[in-house]
């Protein structure tokens, strides 16, 4: 029963329809009930107050150890990966994380399935079973997470944070664990891991420290007695929540240069101070306050300057990692080289010296915090999983009434604590850490768990005063009033119900597609631009120039934008296969001001050489930079190399780039835009003259103007995006060395081509896919132990089909990976032949609800349309028609489409392999490429003769010129 049920007034936002109810169960377990009758999926998330600062001495990773291992069985439902089974099947995911003070637990699934997946779940918590072979193979998970990260430089670059700091203090703990910390020094020591863990699980987990919230579309009531019957029964043994009194740096840890050297090309600043925790005052922000203006982006800015004087790519500022005891306030900055970084240190402190000199301005609060109530009141659905987690992480911070607003909207202007944060970041409380590549050979220290070279030295307050002096002088001052604040959010009601896009507009120069927000009621817009321009793809170097184009044109946005970013007004642009997209969505007010800004910096747009000079070196770094990518990334990258038509590998790229200079790209522009089509999708709270009204006038700018930028495209320009069609019966591999020689890792990618779009094959493919997807992890990764990272998945390339098994390894290199893919097909075979009728009939109704579940907000809705538009399919209501082709769909017909393109040797299966070899497995390259080709077997030497060779399938879109309204 519950015993507490304090009527709380929970803050909500305005727009928001569902129930809060606020109950403490007997046995001291907290919960938020939250009933929502429109929902298509109900979730929950339990947020135990344990993580890795609980972890014992010489046992690091123990909590994150047991957010792995919790999963697996219960007394109740003993048989291994059962709840992840259950969970899948009906339509659902379930994932867990581990932090400094938390372990969080969450899952969703369809409605009609909650209870007994709530029950599952609650097991977990009551009398979990941590068998131990399961306990032995988890470690090798957990080892291979820590590999997976090895090479990441967040991961590392925090870890060495965490490493400069008090040894004594939890902060100082390596929190992942691998296979020496939970498997060879607690053996060493006559421990046994699986005993420490149940024990930990004993010691720590307590009712009184849990904190749950269930979302589901039954009423409060109904709600309150599922939470009863299944979570009563939590032991609680009264612990309260562990305080980690002191800080983690002392004065041996202030005042410090830390010189690093990182994995990827590039030149970072990351400027620290310890500070007071904004939870101690998140309704008065201080954090918050001061992250806006240092991080700042407008004309004045500490980040205008540095860019203006060609010194920073990018600038972030705010609080980092935080607890109730302590926290970190951080500036981030991306630098063009490594010669300047004094100077940027300089002008960082100036702009803190002039923050204090302006004094804590009312105006700038009262600016920031109605733009926070703003955002909240008007803050999207988003999935319910994402938003269990979010309040559940937020329960043991704040006081009930604050779970669902959190820190998010400072209300209360206190001069004096935004005075006190700011106080601590001075040059006596400061630690810089500074990373580039020129700091190789130069370093004597070495951090232990990721191998991360670096030197330390003292950096005294006079110096920083120094730095300061010699550091140019800019004019530095506070942002202005932000003209894109919204103030009109009144919503335009369409006289007509349009339910899927229309096209709206079709001429010789841009095809318009519509669709009114109908469900969402917000005051919010979304609109697409693709610019289709068949000389901005046409080769490597007209790529490259397109890119360089459309990183130039957001830079010079930059300044003038960043105001309208800060008020909910987003904008993008980037290069894409055909040409380039601009994006811009938000609060609809004042959107056409935004748009009209960027068409215009289009129409008038001029290179400028000293910005060309420093993205041209960001974009190179970028290219050098993926030869760091995860191996399975490199897999990924190489089939739809192999795969998509007309697509240039950036190897090419990089070796284009250091011959192209400004006027390359001044050359390039005019030819580029000189035959350009454009689609638009124009959605949400916009009327349909409006819509009309916005591609007129880019119609006019672009094609109408005295001298007119572009022109039409000819019939015979129109672009399409087409896609190798494998050859039936065969299979195809392709074999290559990883680019990092350091990553251990190998990769594979398993991919059978089925069909190009069709709503029967469609349906069958992604029946089996449901089916097969949580049977291919649990053999792979949690018996086999092949790789953390271990996923059957759909794939669709521009409309054409197939399934993918996606697999990264230390245990196994690529070939033996395919291999046990085979193996598991075989095996699965017997399990799909034997399955019962009611066991299909459930997963073809889980896969009915998971395609009739709504779109929770308009981003999503914009997303499903724009694919079809994008791809040329335009099958608007393909959700229905795929339920109906569902609803028809026999158990028979499955298995024929399994044994008819799945299966090993299926007379119409077509795969492609694409083995990437990490430096654990480089001896299997040469045997496995040298091995003679089997009957039936195609091995891919060169890709582009490859590809040159093969035929291709029809483009949805060949027949652009021909629609018709």
């Amino acid at each position: 029963m519950a015993v507490g049920r304090e009527e709380v007034e929970i803050v909500k936002p305005r727009s928001d329809k569902r129930e809060y109810r606020r109950v403490v169960l007997e046995n001291s377990l907290e919960v938020l009930l939250i009933s929502d009758p429109d929902t298509d999926k109900c979730a929950a998330s339990m947020d135990v107050g344990v993580g890795y600062f609980c972890d014992p001495e010489g046992l690091e990773g123990l909590a994150h150890f047991l957010e792995h291992m919790l999963f697996y069985a219960s007394e109740r439902y003993p048989v291994e990966d059962g709840y992840s089974k259950f969970i899948t099947e009906h339509g659902g995911s379930r994932n867990a994380f581990t932090s400094s003070r938390n372990t969080n637990y969450h899952f969703d699934v369809n409605v009609d399935s909650f209870e007994e997946a709530l029950d599952r779940f609650a097991q977990f918590f009551i009398k979990p079973l941590m068998s131990p072979d399961a306990t032995m193979r988890e470690i090798k998970a957990v080892h291979s997470e820590y590999q997976k990260n090895l090479l990441l430089d967040s991961r590392r670059m925090n870890q060495l944070q965490k490493h400069i700091s008090e040894e004594s203090h939890p902060y100082h703990k390596f929190s992942t664990g691998n296979w020496d910390t939970l498997e060879i020094r607690p053996r060493a020591k006559g421990l046994d891991i699986r005993n420490e863990l149940i024990q930990f699980y004993k010691e720590k987990y307590s009712a009184s420290l849990m904190h749950l919230v269930v979302y589901s579309k039954e009423n409060l009531d109904e709600i309150l007695c599922l939470v009863e019957g299944k979570f009563q029964e939590i032991q609680n043994t009264d612990k309260s929540t562990s305080r980690f009194p002191g800080q983690p740096c002392s004065s041996e840890h202030l005042q410090i240069l830390v010189k690093t050297v990182p994995i990827k090309q590039g030149h970072k600043l990351r400027v620290i101070w310890p500070v007071t925790p904004e939870i101690q005052h998140y309704k008065e922000g201080p954090c918050q306050y001061l992250g806006h203006l240092i991080g700042h982006q407008g004309e004045g800015s500490l980040f205008y300057v540095l860019k203006t004087l060609g010194w920073a790519t990018s600038l972030f500022a705010g609080e980092g990692e935080s607890c109730w005891e302590f926290a970190f306030f951080t500036v981030q900055i991306d630098l063009t080289d490594a010669e300047h970084m004094q100077d940027v240190i300089g002008l960082l402190f100036k702009y803190i010296i002039l923050l204090q000199q302006s004094g804590v301005c009312k105006w700038i609060f009262d600016e920031l915090s109605a733009l926070c109530e703003t955002e909240f009141h008007y803050q999207d659905k988003i999935p319910p999983i994402d938003y269990v987690v979010c309040v559940a992480s937020n329960m043991e911070i704040y006081p009930p009434e604050h779970w669902i607003v959190g820190s998010s909207m400072p209300c209360e202007f206190n001069p004096g604590t935004i005075q006190m944060v700011l106080d601590k970041l001075s040059p006596d409380n400061v630690r810089i850490f500074w990373e580039s590549k020129s700091f190789e050979g130069a370093t004597d220290m070495v951090e232990p768990w990721y191998g991360t070279a670096y030197s330390m030295n003292r950096i005294s307050a006079s110096t920083i005063q120094e730095w300061m002096s010699y550091s140019p002088d800019e004019n530095l001052h506070l942002p202005g009033p932000n003209v894109f604040i919204p103030t009109d959010f009144s919503l335009k009601i369409s006289g007509e119900k349009i339910n899927l896009p229309v096209l709206l507009r079709k001429s010789s120069y841009s095809t318009l597609w519509f669709k009114p927000d109908t469900v969402f009621s917000t005051p919010k817009a979304y609109i697409i631009i693709d610019f289709s321009c068949p000389h901005a793809s046409n080769s490597s170097e007209a790529e490259v120039l397109t890119d360089l184009f459309t990183r130039l044109l957001m830079d010079y946005l930059n300044e003038f934008a960043y105001y309208a970013q800060v008020a909910g007004l987003y904008y993008g642009v980037h290069d894409t296969n055909t040409g380039f997209q601009v994006t811009v969505v938000g609060y609809n007010h004042k959107l056409r001001i935004l748009l009209e800004k960027i068409i215009e910096k289009i129409a008038t747009f001029k290179v400028r050489p000293e910005r060309f000079a420093v993205i041209k070196e960001v974009v190179t770094k970028d290219y050098q930079n993926l030869k760091f990518q995860q191996p399975y990334e490199h897999a990924m990258y190489c089939s739809s190399l192999i795969l998509q038509d007309n697509t240039w590998p950036w190897t090419e790229q990089l070796e284009v780039l250091p011959s192209l200079e400004n006027e390359d790209l001044t050359n390039f522009l005019p030819l580029m835009l000189s035959r350009t089509s454009l689609e638009l999708y124009v959605a949400g709270n916009i009327e349909r003259g409006e819509a009309e009204s916005i591609v007129q006038h880019i119609e006019n700018v672009l094609f109408h103007g005295p001298q007119p930028i572009c022109q039409p495209l000819y019939p015979s320009q129109h672009l399409t995006n087409r896609v190798v069609k494998l050859g039936t019966g065969l299979s195809h591999f392709y074999c290559t060395e990883g680019l990092n020689p350091s990553d251990q890792n190998s990769a594979l990618v398993h991919y059978i081509q089925v069909h190009q779009d069709d709503i029967m094959m469609n349906v069958k493919l992604q029946l089996f896919a449901l089916i097969a997807k949580q049977a291919a992890f649990h053999q792979l990764r949690s018996v086999e132990q092949l790789g953390y990272i271990t996923e059957l998945m759909q794939r669709n390339d521009y409309g054409i089909h197939g399934l993918q098994f996606l697999i990264q390894s230390t245990a196994k290199g690529p070939g033996n990976i395919d291999l046990r893919v085979e193996e598991f097909l075989k095996m699965f075979e017997s399990k799909l032949s034997r399955m019962t009728n009611e066991d299909f009939k459930s997963n073809v109704n889980a896969l009915i609800d998971m395609k009739l579940e709504k779109h929770k907000n308009l981003w999503e809705e914009c997303a499903f349309y724009w694919e079809e538009i994008s791809n040329g399919t335009k099958k608007f209501d393909r959700r229905e028609t795929e339920v109906a082709a569902l609803r028809q769909l026999t158990q028979q017909e499955l298995l024929d489409f399994f044994y008819e393109y799945v299966k090993v040797g299926a007379a119409r299966k077509k795969t492609l392999s694409i083995r990437v070899y990490g430096s654990l497995h480089a001896s299997e390259y040469t045997t496995d490429k040298n091995q003679p080709a089997q009957p039936s077997s195609v091995q891919i030497e060169d890709i582009f003769s490859f590809r040159r060779s093969q035929p291709l399938y029809g483009s949805f879109k060949g027949a652009y010129g021909q629609v018709k309204l």
